[in-house]
């Protein structure tokens, strides 16, 4: 089972292998790396994708110290260490794509490209933090936990009845305090809207209409990227990657392909039947 080794933990992750460009995903707030199930089966073996379990899930060990996006940021470069890959594409969805920016910016030449879901640069708003807040002291009462997750999992996967089954069972077997360990970094993370300037890589920002992200933000981050495109998916929630997945991964592929275009044909093609 493959782990990269920061100071203070073991950051687990999944590796398609092949040899095409590194594609590495980071997760949503209490998923983890399988969330990626369908874009590792679309765009495997084209692309080599990486998904990977940030402090405080899945199976990555750590001392349930705080951390901020910032740290994950940089256990995202030691995944990238642990391949051997000088340069990849980073992504993400919500959390996970906080955790890309901060990758950029803390190491603009490692990062040949930015994937960005249903993600922000802002910090997060007076209201968040209170209704956050909220949800989390409850969260260590086991009588409300189960409709609790039930609501979360409406709320971040919408009518999917598998899906949410799925994630439900696995929230009710975390641990509360690591729960409240990793929503402080969530909770704490700074704004980077004033350094998007400094991104310059190309970056695709795909927005679904119905996300916790207020339109209004993922433009913002857009506009603000200096090479960004930007795309909705009407009526998809938080997980678009996993209700949506195929225009997810039509968009994915062909950003990443128009990244990496073919290799030019060799001399007897082009001019041997002349």
């Amino acid at each position: 089972m493959p782990f990269a080794r920061a100071i203070d933990a073991e950051i687990h992750y999944e590796d398609s292998g092949g040899g095409g460009p590194v594609v590495l995903l980071g997760h949503e707030f209490l998923m983890d790396r399988t969330m990626f199930a369908s874009q590792q089966a679309a765009l495997t073996p084209e692309f080599r994708i990486v998904t990977w379990d940030a402090r405080g899930h899945g199976r990555t060990r750590d001392e349930g110290l705080p951390f901020t996006y910032w740290t994950s940021a940089r256990d995202a470069l030691t995944v990238l260490d642990q391949l051997g890959a000088e340069r990849a594409v980073v992504g993400g969805i919500s959390q996970g794509g906080f955790i890309a920016l901060r990758t950029a910016l803390l190491a603009p030449g490692r990062v040949a490209a930015l994937v960005l879901l249903s993600s922000e640069a802002h910090e997060p708003t007076p209201a968040e933090l209170t209704n956050a807040r909220r949800f989390l002291d409850k969260w260590y009462e086991d009588g409300p936990r189960p409709a609790l997750a039930e609501y979360l999992a409406r709320w971040l996967i919408g009518d999917d009845d598998w899906y949410r089954a799925v994630w439900v069972k696995r929230w009710l077997a975390r641990d509360p305090n690591a729960t409240e360990v990793a929503a402080g970094a969530l909770l704490g993370r700074d704004s980077v809207l004033d350094r998007l300037s400094e991104i310059t890589c190309p970056t695709l920002v795909i927005h679904p209409t119905r996300s916790g992200v207020p339109r209004s933000h993922a433009r913002e981050l857009a506009d603000r990227l200096p090479n960004a495109h930007y795309l909705e998916i009407e009526g998809a929630r938080q997980t678009v990657n996993m209700t949506h997945p195929v225009a997810v991964n039509t968009a994915v592929r062909e950003f990443l392909r128009d990244l990496t275009p073919p290799p030019p044909r060799a001399f007897s093609a082009q001019f041997g039947s002349r």
